[in-house]
């Protein structure tokens, strides 16, 4: 299993909300280039980007950013919050970006993210299904920076993007994220059990590494960390066994 640190972007600046919500954040730094620096001297290989404003509002405020974070090649970045477009998705991969994460379109047009599919390498593409368990104990997908919760279960979402080739699929609890809490690997588990071809990557809850072995057991291919990391609340030695290049910390 890999860990993949965060950096959520807010108005240019590297933050954290707590459960979703924009009127709780807390402010990390206001230099990401450094916040990014700091993740490849630990030997993290990936680093998952999520532009926060991008992702509520749908423009993209935080792009020459981004942009300028992949032309460092510091790290492999899959990069999310706002592609809505395939000409936005194509501008981030032809930038340098590794991965875009589609997060909302995914669920609200998702026969033209198909569609996205197999016009490029549905490999470079993560869906970010962020789920909302109900009282039935069933994970319901929100939209819209997790401002709106749909009627559609995670399963039947992943189910449909089989058929163009889905490979990487982010799953994250919105209400353990931020909140240090423990991981969901309920859920993980099943997620891999209904569908051991996709590689999941877990987000929410990370809070020590004990987390982040009960993730591995769970199956799961990946694991993002934010806050656990931002709050060094996980020594480098107990990292070290998730982050592929902790010994030898160059991009090759």
């Amino acid at each position: 299993m890999e860990l993949i640190p965060a950096i959520d972007l807010k108005e240019g600046r590297c933050v954290r909300l707590l459960k979703g919500d924009f009127d709780a954040e807390t402010v990390y730094s206001n230099d990401p280039a450094s916040i990014l620096e700091r993740y490849r001297s630990l030997g993290a290989r990936r680093v998952h980007i999520v532009d926060l404003d991008g992702a509520r509002d749908g423009e993209q405020p935080n792009r020459e950013i981004i942009i300028k974070l992949a032309a460092e090649r510091l790290a492999r970045l899959q990069v999310g919050g706002g592609l809505r477009t395939l000409d936005r998705v194509k501008d981030f991969l032809d930038s340098g970006v590794e991965r875009a994460v589609i997060g909302s379109t995914a669920i609200t047009a998702p026969d033209e993210v198909m569609s996205w599919m197999t016009q490029i390498d549905p490999k470079k593409v993560v869906l970010a299904f962020d789920v909302r368990i109900n009282d039935a104990g069933e994970p319901m997908l929100t939209t819209h920076g997790w401002q709106k919760t749909s009627q559609l279960v995670l399963w039947k979402a992943v189910e449909r993007y089989l058929k163009v080739g889905a490979t990487h699929v982010l799953c994250t609890d919105v209400s353990r994220d931020g909140a240090l809490t423990g991981p969901n690997c309920e859920l993980y588990a099943e997620a891999v059990r209904r569908f051991p071809e996709i590689q999941w990557q877990a987000s929410g809850g990370v809070s020590n590494a004990n987390d982040l072995h009960a993730l591995r057991e769970s199956g799961v291919a990946a694991v993002i960390s934010g806050k656990a990391m931002l709050e060094n609340r996980i020594t480098p030695e107990e990292l070290r066994p998730f982050l592929p290049n902790a010994s030898s910390p160059a991009l090759t």
